[in-house]
């Protein structure tokens, strides 16, 4: 991961995340994860997304923010309706529909308070000509969203389809209000789960046995 340029606490914070809601059964059969490191310029490529079972990347490319969140780098987020802003937090992909931006992904925010209004926001995964080298080229940065996750027009589909249907997106960023209240991130109760799943496993194994 270190020749993508993702940081280890972005990954980190990602896999704890990813097994809680793994945890709680609101992920689906594909062990796949994708981040976006609002950390990093918009300029610099910034979406990953990486299979935990083939130990790979999948996709590294470049994913907009929100036009009220920032210029190049992002800086201010938001649940709210109409804010134009981008939410931090985990996300759910779910279903595809083809609407004004082409071929899109629903998304649900697991994040309450963070990002639990996505649906409401009708904040998206979709295509932008906006997202692209030819625009960093000219304006010196991508353009920017209503909030939503836009791809580059090309690899946008071919990304939908990889994870949409209950894969988990992370968007990072070093906002430590963020880090220390999510419900997600809380590691010692994953912890204490995983012992607790751990311990009845052994308990069915030894009563089937």
């Amino acid at each position: 991961l270190e020749t993508y340029e993702l940081s280890y606490d972005a990954f980190r914070y990602s896999m704890i995340g990813f097994y809680s809601l793994k945890h709680e059964g609101k992920l689906g059969n594909k062990n796949l994860l994708s981040v976006i490191d609002f950390t990093k310029s918009s300029s610099k490529k910034r979406f990953y997304t990486i299979d935990l079972d083939q130990k790979l990347v999948r996709f590294y490319t470049y994913v907009s923010h929100g036009k009220n969140t920032g210029e190049d780098m992002a800086k201010q987020f938001s649940n709210t309706l109409y804010s134009n802003q981008s939410s931090l937090g985990f996300y759910v992909t779910a279903e595809t529909y083809i609407g004004s931006k082409g071929y899109s992904l629903k998304l649900d925010g697991a994040d309450k308070g963070y990002n639990d209004n996505m649906r409401k926001r009708a904040v998206v995964m979709h295509e932008a000509e906006y997202v692209s080298e030819t625009w960093i080229n000219t304006y010196g940065r991508l353009g920017r969203s209503q909030g939503c996750p836009a791809l580059p027009k090309g690899l946008s589909k071919e990304v939908i389809d990889v994870i949409k249907d209950g894969t988990a997106i992370f968007a990072y960023y070093q906002d430590e209000t963020y880090l220390k209240t999510s419900t997600y991130l809380n590691v010692d109760s994953l912890m204490q789960n995983l012992e607790e799943q751990s311990s009845e496993q052994i308990s069915l194994e030894a009563s089937v046995r």
